[in-house]
């Protein structure tokens, strides 16, 4: 099994020890990314804008290495306020349009890093 580690210079640096992502066989395993701009600003805005910034910093890693939303085949996504479920899913519903969608987890967590509202992991395939 041979590990890739991949790093995007589109997206704010790991504020851990941790990549970006790493890829292994076929898969890409992408960390948890909250709401944090290119410079590292939380994006302060509601859920949804938190949310679509969450997904496109997903986005930006993966086309680190060519590959888009669509090779997503999984998600996971930590929300602070399970209240914020519906809105988490009309910009969710309108990233994956026209994809096939990924299997997808939604768990509500007590806090998040930097005290985001929401936070998203990914799998995607080859």
């Amino acid at each position: 099994m041979r590990k890739t580690k991949i790093e995007s210079k589109d997206i704010a640096p790991p504020v851990g020890p941790y990549n970006h992502a790493v890829s292994v066989s076929k898969l890409i395993f992408l960390s948890g990314q909250i709401p944090l701009d290119k410079n590292g600003s939380l994006v302060a805005e509601g859920v949804k804008e938190q949310t679509l910034q969450c997904l496109n910093n997903i986005e930006a890693v993966l086309k680190t290495v060519g590959k888009n939303r669509e090779d997503i085949v999984k998600t996971t996504i930590f929300l602070v306020n399970m209240n914020d479920f519906n809105e988490v899913n009309a910009v969710y519903s309108a990233f994956f349009e026209n994809t096939v969608y990924p299997a997808r987890t939604t768990v509500e967590v007590g806090r998040l890093p930097r005290e985001a509202k929401i936070e998203i992991e990914a799998i995607a395939a080859y």
